[in-house]
């Protein structure tokens, strides 16, 4: 706990000053009292909740670091406000890869305790 301290203090002294909310107003709603009082304020809101954002054409790999393993996912982009390909790769699929490797030599009922000590979620390897 006390490092964990450390660590979010070294954030909050890392953190620089300024607005935490971006000003542009394609991609960030409006605020609540302005939606009570501005039909324009109400439109913009819907539009971007209904419609998105327009994402530029590109496509982008990015991963981070998550309990388990590497959580990544792969975008891409054709303009619209829809992805075009998103694709998850879940820390299992990994985990799940090498146990061809992990049970050879083993017995069919080793697979078990084998997939037991990985901690693979099915649900997130299938993908």
């Amino acid at each position: 706990m006390r490092q964990s301290l450390r660590i979010i203090l070294q954030c909050l002294n890392k953190m620089p000053e300024g607005e935490i909310k971006v000003d542009d107003a394609k991609i960030s709603p409006p605020k609540r009292a302005e939606m009570k009082t501005s039909m324009e304020s109400l439109i913009h809101h819907f539009k971007l909740y209904t419609e998105g954002y327009q994402v530029p054409p590109g496509a982008t790999y990015t991963a981070i670091e998550a309990p388990k393993g590497e959580f990544g996912v792969y975008l891409v982009s054709d303009g619209s406000s829809r992805p075009y390909r998103c694709k998850i790769k879940a820390p299992g699929f990994a985990h799940l890869a090498g146990l061809d490797r992990m049970s050879k030599g083993h017995m069919l009922a080793d697979v078990v305790a084998i997939i037991g000590t990985q901690d693979i979620v099915f649900g997130e390897v299938d993908r």
